[in-house]
């Protein structure tokens, strides 16, 4: 089983700044990538950003230039750097990781979720 936890959420003024962390924890082979997604109203979770261990990243045209995601390999950590926020970027945001994992004699591939951590913009 694979925990992650999330943190840095909160209330930020429009235009501030904010970053999120999620450190993933427990019995894995190997993280193979690691993103943030956000909870949209309908309840669809949308990619904002992915990263894996080697520094690729991956990220939809809506969040190039304002979010920057990043990852510590030996912190099994990944960072999601909110700059110049908007209203519209208030949203739960969910940390995801895609792991390769023992299962008996195999090694298969998983991906867990956080539970989320919330962002509020607001003046």
């Amino acid at each position: 089983q694979v925990q992650l936890a999330e943190s840095g959420g909160g209330l930020v003024q429009p235009g501030g700044s904010l970053r999120l962390s999620c450190v993933a924890s427990g019995n894995f082979f190997s993280i193979d990538k690691m993103g943030w997604y956000r909870q949209a109203p309908d309840g669809r979770r949308d990619l904002v950003a992915t990263i894996s261990p080697s520094g690729s990243t991956n990220y939809p045209d809506t969040w190039k230039g304002r979010f920057t995601i990043s990852m510590d390999n030996a912190k099994n950590t990944v960072y999601l750097q909110m700059n110049s926020v908007k209203p519209e970027d208030t949203a739960v945001y969910y940390c995801r990781a895609f792991v390769t994992r023992s299962s008996g004699a195999y090694l298969v591939p998983d991906d867990y979720w956080g539970m989320g951590t919330r962002v509020t913009v607001s003046s």
